[in-house]
């Protein structure tokens, strides 16, 4: 995609997204950009050219001609996202826009080591992009535990998708997301909490070799926010809090997310809270992740609430964020109980930052693909 190599284009391209089936015309693009209109239209007749962005139909003007709406060609490429999560393998096609085409999804043991786990990613992707059916229903693993082995409630049953055919169009690269910590750079996992076998082990080389795609790796708290940030209506800064097999967080600060020069950024989950507290598997006590899924393998939902709702709002005073999002298997399973004691330890400390349910069930392996696809897009 040459036109995409150009700042501006993926500044135009970006509003062509945004706009949706409904379109933008060249006057509002320069509006919007700051960019003048013979500057706008050679970058959408060279967006054209290369079948990124197409006329969506005429808008009545103010005076003279009706003016030409163009909007973006979603067809005009995809992305695979992968949600290599400790227990549960996720793996999704998007077009350009970001919107699932097709699905599979099969149990995992993160504990298994890197061989079979990537054999099984490598299985996953090159069904999902060659439009092959999904294999049969794979019996779930034995149980995997969590740190300092607080069970983790098992994985509910996932509805069979419908698979797209292959698409005609290019498969970018593949966003991979898995727990960390990593190093999203280098590409390569750290001493990942329960699963230190995974330590250094090269997966976006080797994978990037199996798949001759482009491969992206990173946190899934972080894929997960990345595809929150880039939705129309996103709020400009906000944490993203995941609790499912795990407790982190993705940051994003400005509109873009925040990492941290050695991927570090939002690993709420080991803030400590009790400093004689329970051991957890990152070798620290007391850790907010082994709090809450001590307090919901117990049955407490309303307990766990509000451990996380402390860790929400030492986030809250330490960036100043306008929201608190909320995501994850275990919040999904139980939303208003977590929303509503998050939001209520939050006022009980004065502080306003509004708190809402916001992460779908796929939202990391949905993040992974954005991965691929946001840099295409200037994000």
């Amino acid at each position: 995609m040459p036109a995409l190599r150009s700042p501006n284009a993926a500044l135009v391209l970006d509003l062509l997204r945004t706009a949706g089936e409904t379109g933008i015309s060249r006057l509002e693009l320069a509006e919007r950009t700051g960019l003048t209109p013979q500057a706008v239209s050679k970058i959408t007749a060279r967006l054209r050219s290369e079948g990124l962005a197409t006329e969506a139909g005429h808008r009545a003007s103010t005076g003279g001609k009706p003016r030409t709406v163009l909007r973006l060609v979603p067809t005009a490429g995809y992305a695979v996202g992968v949600h290599l999560d400790r227990d549960e393998l996720t793996t999704l096609l998007t077009d350009l826009a970001g919107a699932v085409v097709a699905r599979r999804t099969r149990a995992l043991d993160l504990g298994a080591g890197a061989g079979p786990v990537l054999d099984a990613v490598t299985e996953e992707v090159r069904g999902l992009t060659s439009g092959a059916p999904a294999p049969a229903a794979v019996p779930a693993p034995a149980a995997v535990p969590a740190p300092a082995a607080v069970p983790v409630p098992a994985v509910a049953p996932v509805p069979a998708a419908v698979l797209a055919p292959a698409p005609a169009a290019p498969v970018l690269g593949v966003g991979v997301a898995m727990p960390g910590p990593l190093d999203h750079r280098a590409g390569v996992p750290g001493r990942v909490t329960g699963f230190p076998e995974w330590e250094g082990h090269p997966v976006r080389e080797e994978l990037a070799r199996r798949l001759g795609l482009p491969v992206v790796l990173d946190k899934d708290t972080n894929a997960a926010a990345l595809g929150l940030a880039v939705r129309p209506v996103a709020p400009g800064s906000f944490a993203y809090v995941h609790l499912g097999t795990g407790l982190g967080a993705g940051l994003v600060l400005g509109g873009a997310p925040l990492r941290g020069d050695r991927t570090g950024a939002g690993e709420l989950g080991h803030q400590t809270v009790q400093l004689d507290g329970p051991p957890c598997g990152c070798g620290g006590r007391g850790c907010l992740e082994v709090l809450c899924l001590a307090a919901v393998a117990g049955g407490d939902d309303a307990g766990a609430a509000r451990i996380l709702g402390a860790g929400a709002a030492n986030v809250v005073r330490l960036l100043d964020i306008d929201e608190v999002l909320l995501g994850g298997r275990l919040v999904l399973a139980a939303p208003e109980v977590f929303a509503g004691g998050v939001r209520e330890v939050l006022a009980g400390l004065g502080l306003t930052a509004p708190v809402r349910v916001a992460g779908e069930r796929d939202a990391v392996a949905e993040g992974a693909a954005w991965l691929v696809l946001a840099p295409i897009f200037g994000k």
